[in-house]
């Protein structure tokens, strides 16, 4: 009988602290999107060929490296000048917002990102709760505030956003979302191409969304 043979490791090679970091980052984004955070940091720490107590060097428990895999995937790749885009009123909104999301799609329908925030859902940890909080911050609100300068209604400074209207713009946002589910998670393509489904979402919107906005403002005397 033949010997098993082993597989051999890498050879571990001494980087300076910040490549380090960013090394066992990248490889725990490729790691958690592959075998979701019940992986142990064991099985990372083979893939790097380098210590588990080299890997807690850098984040001394798992959720510290959870952290930094969010801030890796998704606020990094979150684009300022998205922002500019949808504050730029001398453009129609329609045009802004088709912009936006061809932009935002190029970035967020991609396997690793959707299967890191489906495994973290179902795992209960705090990503999707991080995300959810700076989408409704940083673009929820800020289209909310463009629906009600279209509208000529009062800006968000004179009356605050409501509930509603932050709702409401989940149903519009997830549509779009759930485009990317399909093709990523569950491996069934769309029938629309991504850029004549973006258009149609945002036509039906613009033609129903609004008036829902005048409805869920406060009534004035």
């Amino acid at each position: 009988m033949s010997a098993a043979v082993e597989t051999p490791k890498k050879a571990f090679r001494r980087l300076p602290p910040a490549d380090r970091k960013k090394q066992i980052v990248e490889a725990a984004v490729a790691y958690f999107s592959e075998f979701g955070f019940e992986g142990a940091t064991r099985g990372l720490a083979d893939r790097l060929g380098v210590t588990q107590p080299l890997i807690y060097r850098y984040f001394p428990s798992k959720d510290e490296l959870i952290r930094a895999v969010y801030e890796e995937v998704y606020l990094s790749r979150w684009r300022g000048e998205w922002m500019q885009l949808l504050g730029r009123r001398d453009l129609p909104l329609r045009e802004r917002l088709i912009a936006f999301y061809e932009s935002w799609t190029s970035v967020v329908f991609e396997p690793q990102w959707m299967r890191i925030y489906m495994f973290s859902g179902l795992r209960g940890l705090d990503i999707n709760r991080w995300w959810i909080t700076f989408v409704e911050d940083h673009l929820l609100r800020r289209v909310c505030e463009e629906v009600r300068a279209l509208s000529g209604l009062p800006s968000a400074s004179e009356t605050p956003i409501t509930a509603a209207e932050i709702d409401g713009y989940w149903l519009f946002h997830g549509g779009i979302f759930y485009y990317g589910m399909r093709e990523n998670i569950y491996a069934v393509p769309p029938r629309t191409p991504l850029p004549r489904f973006i258009e149609m979402a945002i036509d039906s919107f613009l033609q129903g969304f609004p008036e829902a906005v005048k409805s869920a403002l406060p009534q004035a005397d």
